[in-house]
């Protein structure tokens, strides 16, 4: 299943060289507003141990890891939503991703120009919270406006959809984002399969950081650290620190050459690009199953709360139809017992039918 990641944020907050620094893809990233026109697309592993540990386990001879695709979208000025800065065509980019990672600039420099002229991260998110909430008043206006005909002939699901971006547009109205409306999860389906909103999509923050610069995050007692907790608190939001120029210098090194070259820099030990992509799988509800054996070890990703039967039409979609039972074991269970031959003995590998809800970690044999 494809999954994307927009990274957004204002100008000047480091989205570029983040790109660059989880892809190894080089895009521009210079000091200037408006350096990225088209998004730039980027497939990256997501990092798991779990993989390798049963590549080895199998002696498998080739090794394919779970994928999310990081898209890098242009700058967003206040006033996008009117039409500023190409703001029109950048937001119909977030529109296609499934869900946001807001760079929010964290440091102190007076040599990188901050498109408002100060460092205020609770500010900046609050800007670009606002241009995303008025472009999708702009489509829940239009698109309760095309309703107008069906529901004065009183067509129930014209109504149905009326009544729910009603609520969804009472929430705009007050600077709320659509996604904190209350649905059932019928009502939510109907929803997106009719518009596509951005407030709709779950969001997560990368707080960029700066080695040798002040950074607002690591002094507790600032006021601007004190609201930026506060405000993610509130928002029981999920957020990362990164230093994108560091880890986009080291991103091509790899081991004790990589954290010497970062102890160096004078760099956190932490990876943060790492820390990001997993942040960013959790973000999109999803989870990894895995299929390993000689030929290939291999993660799949799939919604959580998926059924062994739709499970397997990330494999192949006829698996759905076709399923007739799979061999379940959970990855540490296999590799503890040393085979699938004691694994079983121990009664560590299930067979499960039609109604079992796949697992984090499960390695899966399918039977069709």
């Amino acid at each position: 299943m494809n999954l994307s990641i927009g990274i957004v944020g204002l100008p000047n907050v480091g989205k570029s060289t983040l790109f660059n620094a989880i892809t190894k893809k080089s895009v521009p990233a210079e000091n200037y507003p408006f350096c990225t026109i088209d998004p730039s697309v980027g497939v990256v592993p997501v990092p798991d141990e779990r993989l390798y540990k049963l590549a080895e386990f199998s002696k498998t001879k080739k090794t394919v890891p779970a994928i999310v695709e990081f898209v890098d979208i242009a700058g967003l000025v206040k006033g996008a939503s009117e039409g500023e800065g190409l703001g029109n065509q950048f937001l119909q980019h977030i529109r296609e991703v499934n869900a946001i990672a807001h760079v929010v600039r964290v440091y102190e420099d007076n040599n990188l120009i901050h498109v408002h002229g100060k460092v205020d991260p609770v500010d900046d998110i609050e800007i670009i919270n606002l241009e995303l909430i008025i472009a999708d008043k702009q489509v829940v206006e239009k698109r309760l406006s095309s309703l107008d005909r069906d529901v004065k002939r009183n067509d129930k699901d014209a109504l149905i959809l009326k009544d729910l971006l009603d609520r969804i547009l009472e929430n705009l109205k007050k600077d709320i984002f659509a996604s904190k409306t209350e649905f059932t999860e019928e009502q939510l389906a109907l929803v997106n399969k009719n518009i596509q909103l951005i407030t709709m999509k779950p969001m997560m923050f990368v707080l960029n950081r700066k080695s040798g610069s002040k950074n607002i995050i690591d002094d507790a007692t600032d006021p601007k650290h004190i609201a930026l907790m506060e405000y993610f608190k509130k928002e029981n939001a999920i957020y990362t620190t990164v230093d994108a120029r560091i880890e986009n210098d080291l991103k091509d090194f790899e081991g004790e050459e990589k954290e010497m070259f970062r102890q160096e820099l004078g760099a956190s030990n932490d990876d943060g690009i790492n820390d990001l992509i997993k942040s960013g799988y959790k973000l999109l509800n999803v989870i990894t199953y895995f299929t390993t054996g000689v030929e290939e070890t291999r993660g799949w990703t799939i919604q959580k709360g998926w059924t062994a039967p739709l499970a397997g039409t990330a494999i192949h979609t006829d698996f759905k139809d076709k399923f007739v039972r799979a061999e379940v074991v959970f990855w540490s269970d296999l590799i503890e017992s040393g085979s699938y031959g004691v694994a079983r003995e121990k009664g560590l590998v299930k067979t499960e039918g039609k109604e079992y809800i796949v697992k984090d970690g499960d390695v899966i044999e399918f039977k069709i």
